[in-house]
């Protein structure tokens, strides 16, 4: 149920209880340049606009209940965009783990890198890991950022690692991979959510996301707030998941 739902200046509730709260959403967070360019700005204050708005969703997420959040930050292939947008993704990264770090473990966020981290400066490599090391005990929300991401890269990744832990082929199944993903002991999405319209998975959570359920938003990130996400959530408990099955008569 939602926790401690919003009143409205007539007393009744804006965000009413749902039946249903996905246990992990993923978001797709879409639209910062477009954002900017609407505005006649540079790509990069569509990002940090973008960083901005992730402060309210994350709060969002917690009062609705939902236990696991993995956005979707930098994908393997972004490191093909301009140099200049890639250092400034980048400065921002760390921006925001020094902006940011305390309140989120204050406020009892799990920070987790799901991707790699070797192409990152040496220095935002070890701000990650303190990041990861200092929340690794919290439970009031996993955040699992994903930054140098990519769902085929995280296969191969996966595929790599069983060949090297000598795994016979006849051991191989879907649960044996899930154990060597990047978001082992974590369920898989329930919910999906796309920003700016576009209707492709971008290489996000391929394996885990072969049954969520997937809603898109015209909405541009920077503007996806909290009445956004519950219109997700709303939209989430009209669907009936079946996962390949036929509901029975």
């Amino acid at each position: 149920m939602v926790n401690q739902p919003d009143q409205s200046a007539q007393g009744e509730q804006k965000y009413p209880p749902l039946e249903r709260i996905p246990q992990h959403v993923g978001i797709i967070m879409d639209g910062n340049g477009r954002w900017a360019k609407a505005r006649g700005l540079p790509r990069t204050a569509g990002h940090r606009a973008g960083t901005e708005n992730l402060r309210r969703v994350l709060r969002a997420a917690v009062e609705f209940g939902i236990p696991i959040l993995t956005i979707y930050a930098f994908s393997t292939e972004n490191w093909g965009r301009p140099s200049g947008e890639v250092q400034a993704l980048l400065s921002i990264l760390e921006r925001v783990i020094d902006r940011e770090l305390a309140e989120l473990h204050a406020e009892g966020v799990c920070l987790r890198h799901i991707g790699h981290l070797e192409r990152l400066p040496a220095r935002l490599q070890q701000k990650v890991r303190d990041a990861i090391e200092l929340t690794r005990n919290n439970r009031r929300l996993i955040l699992n950022v994903a930054f140098d991401y990519g769902g085929r890269a995280e296969l191969v990744d996966a595929i790599r690692r069983i060949i090297a832990d000598g795994v016979p082929a006849e051991q191989v199944n879907e649960e044996l991979v899930s154990r060597y993903l990047y978001t082992a002991e974590l369920s898989d999405p329930d919910l999906i959510i796309r920003t700016s319209g576009e209707m492709r998975i971008s290489n996000f959570l391929i394996w885990q996301g072969a049954y969520a359920e997937f809603y898109v938003t015209p909405t541009l990130w920077p503007d996806f707030d909290k009445d956004e996400l519950y219109k997700a959530l709303v939209e989430y408990n009209r669907r009936q998941r079946r996962f390949g099955l036929v509901p029975e008569s």
